[in-house]
């Protein structure tokens, strides 16, 4: 489980890969979130938001890595375009609707993620993709 979760806007995988060490914020436009597993999250939210399974899309390489190693230190992976797009076009209610299913996915494994907390960090998750698509950005996670 992370302690500390940042999903960030960076030009390209070099410059988001400068995040590794010291996180996000003081170069990049940021939202912290805490204690839930992104990698898992970023791929339960593509199955929910665009459709496919969990098992596709770990085997077809979700989440991406950047930067950093998966063995308990930091890391950086990007959010795929899939879910950016997803997240971009979806509307209130079905970030609500995936908010809700998600925190339920989670409750069944034993992780108490409230459905309030879920809807915050999706619909701050497709703000933040938003934005950013006009800019020629894309979306990355740090994770410590």
């Amino acid at each position: 489980m992370s302690i500390i979760v940042e999903f960030f806007a960076a030009s390209d995988d070099a410059s988001a890969a400068l995040a590794l060490q010291a996180g996000p914020r003081r170069a990049f436009e940021s939202l912290s979130f805490g204690n839930f597993d992104p990698g898992e999250a970023v791929v339960e939210w593509e199955c929910l938001l665009a459709g496919g399974s969990f098992e596709e899309l770990v085997e077809a390489g979700e989440p991406r890595l950047v930067a950093g190693q998966d063995d308990d230190g930091c890391v950086v992976f990007a959010i795929s375009p899939r879910l950016s797009a997803a997240l971009a076009e979806a509307e209130r209610s079905e970030l609500k609707d995936a908010a809700v299913a998600w925190s339920l996915q989670r409750a069944e494994d034993g992780e108490d993620i409230g459905t309030e907390i879920a809807e915050v960090i999706l619909g701050d998750l497709a703000a933040l993709v938003s934005s950013t698509r006009g800019q020629g950005q894309d979306v990355y996670c740090w994770v410590a």
